[in-house]
C-alpha cells in the first residue's frame, strides 16, 4: 500500500459535554479528548460529518435527532421473560445483563421487574432521544499506516496496546 492511501484518513481528538434537550449533562470527556479515525464508525455518523471539517482549537455545538443519533426505540428490541428465569442473578432497573444468544452476545437493560416477568430493553440507552454536543476540536493529524491497519487511533488518547 502507498503512503498516499494512509495519508487520507486522519485521527481527530475532542473534547465533548453531551446533553439532551432540557441541557441535562449526560456524559463528557473527562478523561481527555477522545480520538478516532475518521470514517470508521467509531462515532456517531452524524456527529462526525459536523465535526470532521473543525480545526484544532474550533468550538462548535451540535444537535442532533434522535434518528440521526442512537436511533429511535424499537419495541421490537424489547422482550419479557420469567423472573424465574434470572433467579440466580443480581438484577435491579437499570442495570445491564449481557445475554448470550448463541452465535453473538447482546447487552441489554433492566427495564421493568414485575411480579412474575422481567422486561428487558436491547435498544441503545440514548435511543429515542435528540441530543447536543459542545465540541472543541483538540487536534486533526494524518493517521500513521498502523492505525490504519488496525482500524483505531493510537496514543495518548486512542487505543493502546
Amino acid at each position: 500500500m502507498s503512503l498516499h492511501i494512509f495519508g487520507q484518513k486522519r485521527v481527530l481528538s475532542f473534547n465533548y459535554t453531551l446533553k439532551d434537550v432540557n441541557g441535562l449533562t449526560l456524559d463528557a470527556s473527562s478523561e481527555g479528548p477522545l480520538a478516532f479515525l475518521e470514517g470508521t464508525g467509531q462515532i456517531i455518523p452524524a456527529l462526525e460529518a459536523q465535526i470532521k471539517d473543525m480545526s484544532a482549537g474550533e468550538k462548535k455545538n451540535v444537535k442532533l435527532k434522535a434518528v440521526d443519533a442512537y436511533g429511535l426505540v424499537d419495541e421490537k428490541m424489547t422482550m419479557k421473560v420469567p423472573k424465574n428465569e434470572l433467579a440466580h442473578l443480581k438484577i435491579e432497573v437499570g442495570g445491564f445483563l449481557q445475554l448470550n444468544l448463541g452465535e453473538q452476545m447482546k447487552v441489554v437493560r433492566v427495564a421493568e421487574i414485575a411480579e412474575t416477568e422481567v422486561t428487558l430493553d436491547g435498544n441503545h440507552p440514548l435511543a429515542g432521544m435528540d441530543l447536543e454536543f459542545d465540541i472543541e476540536m483538540v487536534e486533526s493529524r494524518s493517521a500513521t499506516e498502523e492505525e490504519v491497519t488496525h482500524g483505531h487511533a493510537h496514543g495518548p488518547h486512542g487505543h493502546h496496546h
